[in-house]
């Protein structure tokens, strides 16, 4: 995958959020204006993966509480000169589930959701953005998930309690978008 593929990604994303957009266009720009952006040494930005986990049946979400930033999040992480971020938006899952990925179903190889949000300066890192690419995939909440160093704690939380571990905007969102779907499942 080359970063053309990324763009072509973006372009085809449709969203109904007026904040999302801004991102999809804010991602396109700086996409096509470096080459590269998969590297997390640039700065001040660069593009990220991760996944959006639900259970079969949407109604819970896994959200991992990670330790160098005392928060809850979802899988993700670094692309690290990887151009192709849905190769890395799995990997980072299995990594930080500590499950096979054989146990990680990619539920589409579109965008789910893009976000772009501030990283404080830490160690020797400088306040930067990450763009991060999101996509969605399914675990079974039945099996156990052990998660990794990175995570000090693993959870599968209903869809309704997630913002008492995280309440920002982009977290809402990817909610709003499952509970939809999950609407769709029901009907």
């Amino acid at each position: 995958m080359h970063r053309q593929e990324l763009l072509d990604m973006l372009a085809r994303h449709q969203t109904r959020f007026m904040d999302e957009s801004a991102y999809v266009r804010r991602a396109q720009t700086f996409v096509a204006a470096h080459e590269d952006c998969f590297h997390r040494d640039l700065w001040p930005a660069h593009v990220t993966g991760s996944t959006w986990v639900v259970n079969p049946d949407r109604s819970r979400v896994l959200l991992l509480h990670h330790r160098k930033h005392d928060q809850w999040f979802q899988p993700g992480g670094h692309a690290d000169g990887d151009a192709d971020i849905l190769r890395v938006a799995l990997r980072e899952t299995s990594e930080e589930t500590g499950l096979d990925p054989a146990h990680v179903r990619l539920v589409n190889a579109d965008i789910f959701d893009v976000d772009i949000h501030g990283i404080p300066a830490m160690d020797h890192d400088p306040r930067h953005e990450h763009i991060d690419i999101r996509f969605l995939v399914e675990i079974d909440d039945q099996m156990p998930v052990p998660g990794n160093e990175e995570s000090c704690q693993v959870r599968w939380t209903s869809l309704t309690a997630v913002s008492r571990f995280n309440n920002n905007r982009s977290t809402w969102r990817m909610v709003e978008k499952t509970r939809r779907m999950r609407n769709t499942l029901v009907a």
